[in-house]
C-alpha cells in the first residue's frame, strides 16, 4: 500500500515571517499535528507543539526561528517506509511531494486509520513502552516541561502520593493553558505570569480521568479509541488494577510495529537520527546485531534507538542521552547511557543493554507473534 490515497491537501500553512503569536493561536483553534512553514511559497520547515515548549519566545518572534526540518515523502511512497520516516524524524506530520512540488501532508492519524483493521493480530503487551516517566501531582509545571524536553516525550502520567494514576499531562495541555492565559494578560504582565504558571502544580492543569488500556487488549481496539478521542496515547495498566502505571501505548509505538520487515538485517528504528555525528546508521544496526547474535535463545523482533540532546557541552560537543530498546520473544530489554556525542552515548547504552540481556533468565524461542504480524502486514 502506498500513501497516494491517504495523504491530504488540508494542511495549515504560514509564511516564515509570520508572528509566533498567530502560530500559537492556530494551534489553539485548529489543533493541528503540525504547521507547515513556507518561504516565498516554497516549503521550508514545520512547527510542532513540542517546539513551542523548547524555549521562551516572544509572540513577535518570526515563525522561521522556531521551525524544524521534517522528512519529505513522495506521494506514492510505501506506507511502511513512510511510517519509518515519521518515527525516525520524530514528527506526527510530514510534507508530501509530487513531481518535485509540495502536494500536501501525511499524518500519523491518516496512516493508522488506513491500517487499523490489520492491527487485530497485535496485543498491547507486544508493542507498548514499558519505560515510562511519571510525575507527582504536586510537582510544578516547570518541572513537567523539563521532563518532557529531557526525555523527548509528549505526555506524562500523573501519580498521587501513593504512586497511583490520577491524571495525564501532555504537551498540548501545557501549550493550551499558556496560550489561553497569555490571552488574558498584557505584555507588561507576561514575565510575572510566566513565572507563576511554571510554579503551578501539575494537578491544576492535568487531564482527569485518564484513558487507560490493559496489556491484554488488542492494538486495534486501542487505536480505535485513540482516533475516536483524538489522543496521542493511552496509559497501559495491569488487568488487576487500572490505577497502576505499567507503561504507555502511543501512536508512535504502533507506527514502529508497521515497519517490521522480513529483511536480512534486523529492523532498527532511530529517533532523532539527525543527532548522529561520528557513527552511522549502518554501524548502529551492526552493533546491535552483534549483541543479539551472541544469545541464540533470544530472537529480536525489533530494535528502537532514541537519542536526546542536553544543553551541556564539552568543547562544543553536546551531552547526548541514548536509549536502546529491543522487543524480543522473551520480552523487552533496554539499555541507556550518556556521553558527549552520539557515538559515545550509544556505546555506553549498548554495554548496559548487553549486561541486561545477560540477566535475562529462562529464554524460550517463540516465533508465533512475529509470523502472525508479518503475514498480516504483508497484506498492506
Amino acid at each position: 500500500m502506498d500513501i497516494a490515497d491517504i495523504a491530504t491537501r488540508e494542511q495549515i500553512e504560514v509564511e516564515s515571517d509570520e508572528r509566533l503569536g498567530k502560530v500559537k493561536s492556530l494551534f489553539e483553534r485548529e489543533n493541528p499535528k503540525g504547521i507547515l512553514v513556507l518561504e516565498d511559497g516554497e516549503y521550508a520547515g514545520i512547527i510542532t507543539e513540542r517546539q513551542l515548549l523548547s524555549s521562551h519566545v516572544e509572540d513577535d518572534t518570526k515563525a522561521a526561528a522556531m521551525m524544524k526540518s521534517a522528512p519529505r515523502v513522495d506521494r506514492t511512497g510505501d506506507v511502511r517506509e513512510v511510517a519509518r520516516i515519521l518515527v525516525e524524524g520524530g514528527v506526527k506530520v510530514a510534507p508530501v511531494f509530487e513531481a518535485g512540488g509540495l502536494w500536501g501532508i501525511i499524518t500519523v492519524d491518516a496512516i493508522l486509520e488506513a491500517v487499523v483493521e490489520n492491527l487485530d493480530v497485535l496485543t498491547v503487551e507486544q508493542i507498548y513502552t514499558e519505560e515510562v516517566v511519571t510525575i507527582p501531582e504536586s510537582d510544578s509545571v516547570g518541572r513537567a516541561i523539563n521532563l518532557l524536553r529531557e526525555n523527548g516525550i509528549s505526555r506524562l502520567p500523573v501519580v498521587d502520593d501513593d504512586g497511583l494514576l490520577s491524571g495525564m499531562l501532555t504537551t498540548h495541555d501545557i501549550v493550551d493553558f499558556v496560550v489561553r492565559d497569555e490571552g488574558r494578560t498584557t505584555r507588561g504582565d507576561r514575565v510575572g505570569d510566566s513565572d507563576r504558571m511554571l510554579d503551578l502544580p501539575v494537578y491544576d492543569i492535568m487531564s482527569s480521568p485518564v484513558e487507560t488500556v490493559d496489556r491484554g487488549a488488542s492494538v486495534r481496539d486501542a487505536v480505535d479509541r485513540m482516533l475516536e478521542l483524538d489522543l496521542g496515547g493511552l496509559v497501559v495498566t495491569p488487568e488487576e488494577d487500572d490505577r497502576l502505571v505499567a507503561g504507555v501505548l502511543t501512536k508512535t509505538d504502533v507506527l514502529r510495529a508497521l515497519t517490521y520487515t522480513e529483511e536480512e538485517h534486523m529492523d532498527v528504528q532511530i529517533t532523532n537520527i539527525d543527532l548522529l555525528d561520528t557513527i552511522s546508521r549502518e554501524e548502529i544496526v551492526r552493533s546491535i546485531e552483534q549483541v543479539s547474535d551472541k544469545y541464540s535463545e533470544m530472537q529480536v523482533h525489533h530494535a528502537h534507538v532514541r537519542f536526546n540532546e542536553h544543553k551541556e557541552k564539552l568543547r562544543g560537543t553536546p551531552l547526548i542521552y541514548a536509549q536502546i530498546r529491543l522487543r524480543t520473544n522473551v520480552g523487552q530489554v533496554a539499555g541507556t547511557g550518556e556521553g558527549y556525542g552520539s557515538e559515545s552515548a550509544f556505546r555506553v547504552a549498548l554495554d548496559k543493554l548487553e549486561r541486561n540481556v545477560i540477566e535475562k533468565k529462562g529464554m524460550q524461542s517463540d516465533e508465533e507473534y512475529q509470523g502472525q504480524l508479518l503475514r498480516k502486514l504483508g497484506e498492506l
